[in-house]
């Protein structure tokens, strides 16, 4: 299947940004490969499942390595970041989908329980993220892949908080 996204490897969790057209995943892929992390593909992502059931990305050949940003045009990731700022193809581990201001999206605000979307069949932990003007959208994507990383060694920080605020409630 294809979809409309960006995929990167976010501390080697791969983040695929979902959201509409103009809200801002290749900036935010720019900004995140300047900080060290690999772009897999930008606009078209064609996903198919493995033979362990795990969903894997890439970008079509034609536009593999490139990225389109609004005002600058068409560049590559690849001549801008080097070779080790992309890669083939990646897993998709973690959807991150963007929403503008204002669009009701009921945030996450204290991340005891991870929602879930459904892709080609198979259910992935997602978070949405307001996509601010002024907002840093990549930090925000960079702490999603490792609190992701944490969860899956069984770490959570709001399940702490959760656990220590019941438990000093029933010790009153």
């Amino acid at each position: 299947m294809r979809c409309h996204g960006t995929l990167l490897l976010v501390e080697g969790v791969g983040v695929l940004l979902l959201g509409p057209s103009g809200i801002g995943k290749s900036e935010c892929a720019l900004d995140l490969l300047r900080r060290g992390h690999r772009l897999v593909a930008d606009d078209v992502v064609e996903i198919v499942q493995t033979d362990s059931g795990n969903l894997e990305g890439s970008a079509p050949e034609r536009i593999r390595h490139h990225l389109e940003i609004r005002g600058l045009g068409i560049v590559s990731a690849k001549d801008l970041f080097g070779q080790a700022a992309v890669g083939e193809r990646g897993p998709v581990d973690l959807l991150c989908r963007l929403q503008a201001p204002g669009e009701e999206a009921g945030y996450e605000r204290v991340g005891i329980a991870r929602a879930s979307e459904e892709l080609a069949g198979v259910s992935l932990p997602r978070v949405t993220l307001p996509a601010r003007p002024a907002g840093s959208i990549a930090t925000l994507v960079e702490v999603a892949a490792r609190d992701h990383l944490l969860r899956e060694r069984g770490l959570s920080a709001a399940g702490r908080l959760d656990r220590r605020i019941r438990d000093e409630m029933g010790a009153s």
